[in-house]
């Protein structure tokens, strides 16, 4: 049976949601349509749950066809590969919606999949992906207590909008999606062009009415659609045996948390008293479930006592208050190869970030799905096994590494001035761990920019927030550390400048947070990213005023339109030799009704002769003007004066010198350069005329060569 129904917005559009036409071996599955677009989202979770496991392991994909668009792939093989990371980026916001609302206990292996069918250039698919996955979870047996969803909203001057057209976007002064259920609010991310955090809150505020709404239609839907919730196995407790192990460890835990330890030195008290409490069960016989048990009732405890002694001495594991910086150390300009570098470090998490200016040559094409063009500013993010002191092998970058340099490229790309000219890559590598390294590249990222020399708007800080909630009582943390982010509730990372908020992300691993509870987050992590920031000032607080030595220097020039054939020359022939004789990589661009020039190169009188060349290519010739013209070939009467590529004059012999001239070879030589002067053009004929003696002294009857300023043959 196919069951039909229509989510209505405000504003009169409908989602439609059809559940029973498509995908129906799956454990639930529903087709999702709005104007084009078009999602189907399934869910399938094993049968074999195993109690033992400890942790949900699920996953979610989100996939974009080519055909949705249609398109066809480009590469050999010519169809859909792997996932790019629009793909990974959309996978990971709905997972981190959906994971925290699976029933305890519950460790079925599940998989998630969204694929966009269809789309149209109005309704984005990432802003319903979350949607459609929690319906399809609603038509089924799984364990999800409660819905979910997600929407994007924007603010455009003191208007917000839910889930907006794509066209948009490009006015928007923010953007967020946010996830939440009818009670509250459990993920969010985005960009901001330096809005306020009260800004923020209401706009957070504003997508959790529609989410409320969405989550509503949901509940219907499960009372249509859905089946009875399936019974999956789940450990009984063992009082007893917590009691024990309680009893063995409660008292060395709390004294190690008392300590305030440095990361490592408290991991290895905790692994200490671990092993203590193992010998205790030496002689005795245990079952694979009792063993388990033990392992999760020492991890329960120290959690436990970690979060009481934070909520009751409003002091943090590492001694801390709780809004307290740990000690930040800057240097920059550390490294000479790059063209700007940054150590950034704060407590017991470090990143070495390192810039690269190139050319437009260095762009990153994009060819996705709903998407194609160009990159001019890059930031990614490595974590290496060794800043936790771990070993593991190197793969590629993971989603979370894709996630983490996303966030902070968000935090910066918008201050990137609109006339920057070169491209920018940004690299940030974790050399050191323990909490907030996404937050640690947004500093590093901007410290070495302006070591660089990019006119980048402001300085940027970010700050990673935590919290710990337990019935009537909260603490909420700035600058967490690892621990702190694994045993807390919350992990809510801030980026911006002194003006405003730049980008955000937040997860709760909770069901949810009260409004109150994430205004009082909000306010806190203001003081202590500005803090943050004036450390970063006190050691660059603006642009250098020159780029790096060895970085590509980067000229715009506006060219007509129509003179862009000219310019390139038949087969690229012309802009070509010009690149080759100055040494410099020459690109043409277009933007709507106007044409550029980018002259890039290392070398400041190269690009300066190519400038020259160009202009004078481009330019109309007037009578007056001065050209370093080369001699094309001598005439008996005269020479063929090249003033630019595919641009020629007449040298009469009677404007050579102000002496006689009888034979123009003891004058002029074919090949070489000479300064003229035009002395008439005939519009009607495009003829040029130009002379050489109207430039020389009266004492000097024969002209000088010119010799360039830049010669890439010597």
């Amino acid at each position: 049976m196919i069951i039909k129904e229509k989510f209505i917005w405000n504003n009169g559009e409908e989602i439609v949601v059809e559940h029973g036409k498509v995908a129906r071996q799956a454990d639930g599955s529903v087709w999702v349509q709005q104007g084009g677009t078009i999602l189907i989202a399934t869910v399938v979770a094993g049968r074999k749950s195993n109690p033992l496991l400890g942790f949900l392991p699920l996953t979610v994909d989100y996939r974009e066809h080519f055909a949705a668009a249609g398109k066809i792939p480009g590469g050999f093989f010519k169809r859909d590969g792997k996932p790019n990371e629009y793909e990974i980026l959309t996978s990971r916001l709905v997972d981190r919606a959906l994971r925290p609302m699976f029933a305890d206990g519950f460790t079925s292996e599940v998989q998630v999949l969204i694929t966009m069918y269809s789309t149209d250039k109005e309704v984005m698919a990432d802003s319903l992906a979350c949607f459609a996955a929690s319906c399809a979870l609603m038509t089924s047996d799984i364990p999800f207590p409660q819905p979910v969803s997600a929407v994007r909203v924007i603010k455009i001057g003191d208007e917000f909008i839910v889930n907006p057209k794509q066209q948009l976007l490009e006015k928007a002064e923010l953007d967020l999606i946010v996830a939440g259920t009818k009670e509250s609010v459990v993920m969010v991310e985005g960009e901001m062009l330096e809005v306020s955090e009260e800004t923020m809150l209401e706009a957070i505020k504003f997508a959790h009415k529609a989410i409320s709404e969405m989550c509503e239609f949901q509940e219907k839907l499960r009372e249509k659609a859905g089946k009875p919730t399936r019974e999956f196995e789940k450990l009984s407790d063992n009082e007893e045996l917590y009691n024990k192990v309680k009893s063995l460890v409660a008292e060395e835990i709390s004294e190690v948390v008392k300590q305030h330890l440095p990361k490592k030195e408290r991991r290895n008290r905790f692994d200490e008293i671990k092993e203590k409490l193992w010998q205790e069960f030496e002689d005795v016989e245990l079952s694979e479930e009792e063993r388990f048990l033990i392992e999760t009732y020492f991890n329960k405890i120290k959690k436990d006592i970690v979060r009481k002694y934070v909520l009751e001495e409003r002091t943090r594991i590492d001694g801390r208050k709780l809004d307290e910086v740990r000690p930040i150390s800057i240097e920059v300009g550390l490294l000479p190869g790059p063209h700007g570098s940054a150590l950034f470090t704060r407590g017991e998490t470090q990143s070495l970030t390192t810039v690269t200016l190139g050319t437009k040559m260095d762009e990153q094409l994009i060819d996705y799905a709903t998407e194609e063009g160009s990159k001019r500013f890059m930031l990614q993010y490595n974590f290496p096994p060794f800043s936790t002191g771990e070993t593991k092998p190197l793969r590629g970058p993971s989603r979370r590494e894709i996630g983490h340099g996303n966030l902070a490229e968000r935090a910066i790309k918008n201050l990137i001035p609109k006339d920057n000219n070169h491209t920018i890559r940004v690299v940030s590598d974790i050399l050191e761990s323990n909490g907030s390294s996404s937050m640690a590249t947004v500093c590093a990222a901007s410290l070495a920019l302006m070591d660089a020399g990019v006119r980048i708007k402001s300085g940027v800080s970010g700050i990673a927030m935590g919290l710990i909630v337990e019935e009537d009582k909260f603490a909420v943390l700035s600058d967490i550390l690892g621990d702190e982010d694994h045993l807390g509730d919350m992990d809510f990372k801030v980026a911006g400048t002194k003006d405003g908020l730049t980008a955000c992300q937040m997860d709760i691993k909770i069901t949810g947070i009260s409004f109150d509870i994430l205004q009082k987050a909000v306010e806190q992590s203001k003081a202590g990213r500005l803090h943050i920031l004036n450390k970063m000032n006190e050691v660059i607080s603006e642009p250098r005023k020159e780029l790096a030595p060895h970085a590509p220097k980067i000229v715009k020039i506006q060219i007509p339109s129509d003179k862009i054939g000219l310019v390139i020359g038949p087969g690229g022939k012309t802009i070509q030799e010009l690149q080759k004789q100055t040494d410099t990589v020459i690109t043409i661009e277009q933007d709507e009704d106007k044409a550029f020039a980018n002259i890039s190169g290392f070398d400041k009188d190269a690009i300066e002769n190519a400038k020259k060349t160009l202009k004078a290519m481009v330019e109309p010739v007037e009578p007056g003007q001065i050209y370093d013209a080369k001699v094309v070939a001598i005439k008996d009467r005269g020479a063929i004066m090249e003033l630019a590529p595919n641009k020629t004059a007449w040298l009469h012999i009677s404007e050579i010198s102000h002496d006689r001239v009888n034979n123009i070879s003891d004058y002029l030589e074919v090949g070489k350069t000479y300064k003229v002067i035009v002395v008439s053009v005939d519009k009607q004929t495009n003829s040029v005329k130009v002379s050489i003696k109207s430039l020389l002294p009266k004492n000097e009857s024969k002209p000088k060569v010119i010799r360039k300023s830049y010669n890439p043959k010597k």
